[in-house]
Parts: structure tokens; C-alpha cells; sequence
């Protein structure tokens, strides 16, 4: 929406939510550098629409593209999810599909009972939309768009690693020329967590730990933004709720979506769903909200903890291993929620006033 309405017409939209506008006292650091160019790669999924329409909405922000891989749903439902979201929110990107198998392996059932049969938690989403994919595969756009804007583009990754991974094979130089990568993925052991697919792998990293691998490994700096934050942010009924009635078509699209994912959540014995990929567009908006922990990253490819992400901090020192000659990458092991669920909100509010001010 930042493309149709000025800063200063945004700041209005906030204002009138009874917002604080995004000023140089309040805003994200990100939103105040102007256009920060930026690759979503995603899986729709719920928490994937959650953070999508959170990074379109956030000031500052130059979406160049969607790019679509398979995690939540096969990769034919989550690049038609792309295609819908961005065609009824009016985001006026290019989609590319991505490939639907990890690089090794194969992608097991979906989880339809977390995302639901079609990925959006079953709200009503047409077959076809008129909105066509980009004709190129995924990790083709990505090696394209970095290199039109060399040293531009920040790669926000909230599905598997595989587009990513093809890229760096087809093109490895393309690393030395990203800005940087952001990927909601990973479990270091903070405040327990170690995974949510099996006891020792979180989901994304789980669905292509050989691409993830690969990731962690290429020389550019690579954040992990994992369960050990997005399991501290949750986001309660009461505030889901107030969303749907502050935030106008957005926040109700919001409510209705995550009722399939709160149920989930619910049956599972957790009173509120997390905040998953909207903690990565978070860090990317205000990396101040984090901690964070520098130092190597190893992936598990095989075995009974395939999947699991280990860590080699660069301040201890160890006996030499599988993670020397490894770039320090960074990972998030903790975060002020209260601040991430307030910059959500108000970026949601503004969003939604912005859209029917756009109608």
C-alpha cells in the first residue's frame, strides 16, 4: 500500500487508528532508510498471510517479489495462496513458484490439520485466480533480482531453504551480493525449545535440512529467527479479536484465517497460537527487538535428529569440527513480545485503513 499513499498520508491513516505515527522517535529502524528491497520467500500457510500482509504494510518496505515453495501445503496450493493474497490485497508484486521436493528426499503429507485443506485455515479461496505466476521457477527470479540490485536485496525466508539453495547452486556468487537473509527457522534450545515437528527439528528446516545446510553455509549473513522467539510471542484470542474489529478487511481476514490455526493450537494444549513468520518480518522492521547470538550453524541431514540446528558460538572455543570454515551467522535467543505485538497491531490498523482508503 506504501506504493499508492504517500508517508504522509500513512502517518494520517495512523493517526486516525489513534496510533502513534511512524516518526523518527517511534519508527522502525528499517522503515526510516526508505525502500528496503526485499524477496519474500513463503509457503502459505497462516502465519504466512500473517506476515505477508505485515511486511506490505510496514512503511519503508519494497517488496520486489513473492516466491513460493512447498512447507505448509504442496507447492501447487501455496503458490495459488500467493497468487490470491496478493491479487485481493492489492500487492502488486510478481509471484514465482517454486519447486515442490526438497533437494533430498521426499515432502511427506501436508499438514493440513495445523493450515487446514486448502493452507488459509478453509475460509473460502477460489481454485483460479486471475493473477499469474511470475514464468520464471523461483530460484531463477531470485538470482535475477539480486542481481539487478546488487547489494540490495534482503531474502525473508519463512518456508523450506530450497529456493534459496537452488539459487546458490545455480549461481553461487549471487551470495557476495545479497544484503542479507532472514529466515523464520531453527530451534537452539532457549527456554526449552528444540523443535516442533519431532523433539529435536523445527518445521521449516525440517522439510529440506540439506538446503538449509547449504544456507547456513554460503558467505552472506544469514539470521535465524526460531522457536526459541517466535514461541515467547504469542497472539491471544482477545487480540485477534480486536484486531478484526480496529483493522477493517485485513483484520478481519486475520481473525477468520487463524480460527482453523487457534483450534489447532488448542487441541494441542496451547492456549494461543504463536507468532511465527511475522517474527522475522519483525526483526527485519526492528532488529532491536531481539537478542541475539553469533557463531557458525550445522544442520542434522540424516538420522534420528535430522533437521536439528546446532550452533558453534563464537565465544567458546571447541576442538576442531564440522563447523570450522564456516561463516558466523547469527540466530535470535530472545525478544521483547509486548513491542513485537504492538508493532503488529499498529502496522495491521494502518494497513487495513489504508486499503479501503484505496477502494
Amino acid at each position: 500500500m506504501t506504493d499508492l499513499l504517500s508517508r504522509r498520508q500513512f502517518s494520517g491513516l495512523l493517526a486516525a487508528a489513534g496510533l502513534a505515527p511512524f516518526t523518527a522517535a517511534a519508527a522502525p529502524k528499517a522503515a526510516m532508510a526508505g525502500g528496503r528491497k526485499v524477496i519474500f520467500d513463503t509457503d502459505p500457510g497462516i502465519d504466512d498471510a500473517m506476515a505477508l500482509l505485515f511486511l506490505h504494510y510496514l512503511p519503508g518496505i519494497e517488496l520486489l517479489g513473492v516466491t513460493s515453495t512447498f512447507g505448509n501445503h504442496v507447492v501447487d496450493v501455496t503458490t495459488r495462496n500467493a497468487l490470491y493474497l496478493v491479487e485481493r490485497f492489492k500487492i502488486d508484486v510478481p509471484v514465482a513458484r517454486g519447486v515442490g521436493i526438497p533437494l533430498v528426499g521426499d515432502y511427506g503429507p501436508p499438514p493440513v490439520y495445523v493450515h487446514g485443506q486448502n493452507g488459509l485455515g478453509d475460509v473460502p479461496v477460489p481454485d483460479q485466480v486471475a493473477t499469474k505466476p511470475d514464468p520464471r521457477p523461483a530460484h531463477k527470479f531470485i538470482i535475477d533480482t539480486v542481481r539487478a540490485h546488487p547489494g540490495e536485496v534482503t531474502l525473508l525466508a519463512v518456508g523450506s531453504m530450497t529456493n534459496l539453495a537452488l539459487a546458490l547452486r545455480d549461481d553461487p556468487d549471487i551470495a557476495g551480493l545479497v544484503k542479507d537473509v532472514i529466515i523464520m527457522g531453527g530451534a537452539f534450545g532457549y527456554f526449552g525449545n528444540l523443535g516442533n515437528v519431532t523433539p529435536a527439528s523445527e518445521a521449516n528446516i525440517h522439510d529440506d535440512p540439506t538446503a538449509a545446510d547449504e544456507v547456513f553455509g554460503a558467505k552472506w549473513h544469514v539470521t535465524a529467527v526460531g522457536l526459541d522467539v517466535t514461541h515467547r510471542v504469542e497472539m491471544p484470542q482477545d487480540y485477534l479479536r480486536a484486531l478484526s474489529q480496529e483493522a477493517g478487511e485485513v483484520g478481519k481476514f486475520i481473525w477468520d484465517i487463524t480460527r482453523f490455526y487457534e483450534n489447532f493450537y488448542r487441541k494441542s494444549g496451547m492456549p494461543n497460537i504463536f507468532c511465527h513468520d511475522a517474527s522475522a518480518v519483525a526483526y527485519l522492521a526492528d532488529p532491536s527487538l531481539f537478542k541475539t547470538r553469533s557463531g557458525a550453524v550445522r544442520v542434522v541431514t540424516d538420522g534420528l535428529a535430522n533437521g536439528q540446528t546446532i550452533q558453534k558460538p563464537d565465544s567458546r572455543k571447541f576442538p576442531p569440527g564440522a563447523w570450522d570454515s564456516r561463516p558466523s551467522q547469527s540466530i535470535c535467543i530472545d525478544v521483547d513480545a509486548e513491542k513485537l505485538r504492538q508493532l503488529y497491531r499498529r502496522t495491521i490498523i494502518a494497513g487495513g485503513k489504508a486499503l479501503a482508503a484505496a477502494k
